[in-house]
């Protein structure tokens, strides 16, 4: 399957954006999904993750409750909404996919096999 990671930019600090996951060339209802992020200097870091069907997800501390993961399979896309952006929040967004990955392996982005170009988001204060 291939990934494009789309909708990123640059909003000043309490804004909001949605990036976009859309997948080609697989039966994407079949690959569980997440979102990574990596700033410079540091290493990739899990975001947010979604079950095949949509159920359940999984986000990370610091973006639950900001952040929102969706899916339309009919759409081959997931979707990244993103609210109350913090400037912490700068960095390229990744989107990843995966039809084995077990369920305690979500969180790690080593276990994914499919990966999305990145798509910058840059919050200011």
């Amino acid at each position: 399957v291939q990934l494009q990671a789309s909708g990123g930019g640059s909003v000043q600090a309490g804004g909001s954006l949605t990036l976009s996951c859309a997948a080609s060339g697989g039966t994407f209802r079949r690959y569980r999904v997440g979102w990574f992020r990596q700033s410079p200097g540091k290493e990739r870091e899990f975001v947010a993750f979604i079950e095949r069907s949509g159920n359940p997800t999984n986000y990370e501390a610091s973006v639950k409750g900001r952040f929102t993961i969706s899916r339309d399979n009919s759409k081959n896309t997931v979707y990244l909404q993103m609210n109350s952006l913090k400037p912490e929040d700068t960095a390229t967004y990744y989107c990843a996919a995966d039809s084995q990955i077990i369920s305690s392996s979500v969180r790690e982005a080593r276990h994914y096999d499919y990966w999305g170009k990145g798509t910058q988001v840059t919050v200011s204060s």
